[in-house]
């Protein structure tokens, strides 16, 4: 997509069908049924409000006990008992977060069944259904995502690329031969910058990671415009200086690698454990753009890409998240400190 305020094309990884996806069980989308059963209050694609039961296999799961409904499961399960209603319930839930995506400027969508169940094979009979699911009912290709590569072939399998070849996510240093995956299928594929055995501490570590994974993509003859760079982001609530790593990783790569590969990265992950997280992924998705990523793996309708690079970067919610993000602000203590004073109110556009 090209947002308003962008003079060039931002790739969009719309990330919300993804089976990690959680709700709070006291937050408004959790509601109870006529009949008293627990359910997921939706709104429908003719802005009826709709209900998706939880059924008790997910209530005994650690998560729900947690007070966490994963509700991509949830729908995904429901969508292919085949049992009515509920699972026409979940397939309308599922059509509405593809479309939702859609509207909001997504360029590929990306899908994730690791967590539907803990058994292999029904992950991968999971994946099997999304893929062809999701081809029917959206015009955008699927980047197929997994931490299993069976997981990934047997999505990838099932694509018919209605909408173009799809996305491998992810290939790296742990499992390199997904490349020769994405080469044999001619496939856009998101590189990682993790270790063989780790995640990298620093710029160096991620840069160094990360051209190794491109180098043997470019020695497989995968073109260089199909590899999605994944420099890696990680929460700036557990370290001040997360944020520098990776868009100084970002910045290295651009200027080693050319204007032709893309930069992504999940740069919604650098908000974890804050409050006001739309505000800081706002600001960093612009702090990345300004080091050269021109891509993200992102929920592009809790932030709506279109505002995104219109936002006053002199407003005061704007310098408060900045400064946290690039490391100026110890612990996070001032961005917390206008939290509590009720300081961080939506970033204005200019």
């Amino acid at each position: 997509m090209r947002p308003q305020g962008l003079q060039k094309e931002f790739f969009v990884i719309g990330e919300n069908i993804h089976a990690t996806r959680v709700l709070l069980r006291g937050g408004k989308n959790i509601t109870s049924t006529p009949g008293g059963e627990e359910a997921i209050r939706y709104t429908d694609r003719a802005g009826e409000t709709r209900s998706l039961i939880i059924p008790e296999e997910f209530k005994r799961r650690q998560d729900y006990q947690e007070g966490r409904v994963k509700h991509v499961g949830v729908a995904v399960r429901a969508a292919m008992s085949e049992s009515e209603p509920a699972a026409g319930e979940g397939r309308e839930y599922l059509r509405v977060m593809a479309e939702r995506q859609v509207k909001g400027g997504a360029d590929f969508l990306d899908i994730n069944v690791d967590e539907v169940s803990l058994r292999p094979k029904e992950q991968i009979e999971a994946m099997r259904w999304l893929v062809r699911f999701v081809e029917q009912t959206s015009p955008l290709p699927v980047s197929i995502d997994s931490s299993n590569l069976e997981i990934i072939q047997a999505g990838i399998d099932a694509c018919e690329g209605r909408a173009g070849p799809p996305m491998l996510n992810s290939a790296s240093l742990e499992r390199v031969e997904a490349l020769s995956l994405a080469r044999d299928r001619n496939l856009h594929v998101i590189v990682t910058a993790s270790g063989e055995s780790g995640m990298p501490q620093d710029a160096d570590g991620r840069v160094a990671n990360a051209s190794r994974m491109i180098d043997a993509a470019l020695a497989k003859s995968i073109p260089i415009e199909k590899l999605y760079v994944d420099g890696l982001v990680f929460p700036i609530s557990v370290d001040g200086q997360f944020g520098n790593h990776y868009l100084e990783a970002i910045r290295r790569l651009r200027e080693k690698y050319g204007e032709k590969i893309h930069l992504t990265g999940g740069l919604s992950n650098v908000s974890f454990g804050l409050p006001c997280r739309k505000i800081v992924n706002e600001v960093f998705i612009n702090l990345a753009i300004e080091a050269g990523a021109d891509s993200g793996i992102v929920d592009c309708v809790a932030n709506d890409l279109n505002r995104v690079f219109t936002a006053d970067k002199t407003s005061r919610p704007y310098q408060f998240a900045q400064d946290m993000l690039l490391g100026h602000d110890r612990s996070c203590k001032n961005f917390l400190r206008a939290y509590r004073k009720g300081e961080l109110e939506a970033v204005p556009a200019r």
